[in-house]
C-alpha cells in the first residue's frame, strides 16, 4: 500500500497472513525472536501450516507443511515454534558446519532449549537436511556451550584419554568455588581451559583469568590453557600437550577436590 520496501514486521506479518490461522514462524527469524544473537541474517521468512493445506511458497514466504505442528509462543505479537523446532528447522537448510554448531550452542547457552529437547526433535522430525546438525549436536550433548568447547571435544577424543566432563563447577576442600574448566578429568583432578585471545587485551578478562588460575594452584589441581585456535592449527600439537599434561597429573597425589554437574 505504500511505495516502499515493507519493513521487516511487515514481512513477518503477510507471511503469516498467507499461511493462514494456525500458521507459526520458524527457523532463522524465529531465533531472532527467541533472543538469539548469533545467526545468519534472515532473508526469507519461514512459516509452518498444517499439512492439509494446500498452500505454496511464493516471493519471500517459505511455507512448511508439518503433521507436528507445535504450539504457538507469542514473542512481541509474533506466534512462533519452540525454539528447539526453530533452531532444527534453520539449521537443516545451512551447509556450513560451523555455523549450524554456533546456533545450537547458543540456543542451549541461552537456555532457550536443552540439549535433549534439541535431539528428540532431531529423532522424530525430519530426516532431510539432519547429517549436520547430528554431527554438532554430538560435542553439545557432552557438555560444550560454543564453536570452540565443540572442538575441543572432538581434539579430546581423538587423544584417548578418559572422558572429560564438560562445565562442571569445582570446590576446593573447604567447599569454596575455584572455577568451571571448560573440560574436567576427575580422576587425576585435571582442567582444561580453551582461553580466547581478547583476554590478551581487555583487563577485566586478563586480571579474571589470573584470578581462576591462582586458584587452580592454590587447590592443587593441574590445569592446561589452550587458545582456540590452536585447536584447528595445530591440533596434533595440542594432542600432545594434552597427554603430556594429563600424564603429570597422573603423577601426583589427587588434591581434596570435588566437582558438581
Amino acid at each position: 500500500m505504500h511505495p516502499t520496501e515493507p519493513t521487516s514486521e511487515q514481512r513477518l506479518q503477510a507471511a503469516l497472513i498467507r499461511g493462514g490461522g494456525s500458521a507459526l514462524l520458524t527457523g532463522l527469524w524465529a531465533l531472532r525472536r527467541h533472543g538469539l544473537r548469533h545467526c545468519p541474517e534472515p532473508d526469507d521468512v519461514h512459516i509452518l501450516v498444517p499439512d492439509e493445506r494446500e498452500i505454496t511458497s511464493t516471493g519471500f514466504v517459505l511455507v512448511e507443511r508439518t503433521t507436528r505442528l507445535p504450539g504457538p509462543i507469542l514473542r512481541s505479537g509474533i506466534p512462533v515454534v519452540p525454539a528447539y523446532r526453530a533452531a532444527l528447522d534453520a539449521t537443516r537448510r545451512i551447509r556450513d558446519f560451523d555455523t549450524v554448531q554456533a546456533i545450537l550452542a547458543e540456543a542451549v547457552q541461552r537456555k532457550r532449549c536443552t540439549a535433549e529437547q534439541l535431539d528428540r526433535e532431531l529423532q522424530r522430525g525430519s530426516q532431510r537436511g539432519s547429517a549436520i546438525p547430528r554431527r554438532a549436536l554430538q560435542a553439545i550433548l557432552c557438555g560444550a556451550e560454543s564453536v570452540a568447547e565443540a572442538d575441543a571435544w572432538e581434539i579430546w577424543k581423538l587423544a584417548g584419554l578418559p572422558p572429560a566432563e564438560w562445565n562442571v563447577q569445582v570446590y576446593d576442600e573447604q567447599g569454596k568455588f575455584v572455577a568451571k574448566p571448560d573440560a574436567w578429568c576427575d580422576d587425576v583432578a585435571f582442567a582444561w581451559e580453551i582461553d580466547s585471545r581478547k583476554w590478551h587485551s581487555e583487563w577485566d578478562d586478563y586480571s579474571s583469568t589470573l584470578d581462576r588460575n591462582a586458584r587452580y594452584t592454590a587447590a592443587g589441581i593441574a590445569f592446561l590453557q589452550t587458545l582456540p585456535i590452536r585447536l584447528r592449527t595445530h591440533p596434533d600439537d595440542v594432542i600432545a600437550e594434552l597427554r603430556a599434561a594429563y600424564a603429570a597429573a597422573e603423577q601426583r597425589p589427587r588434591p581434596p577436590v570435588s566437582r558438581r554437574p
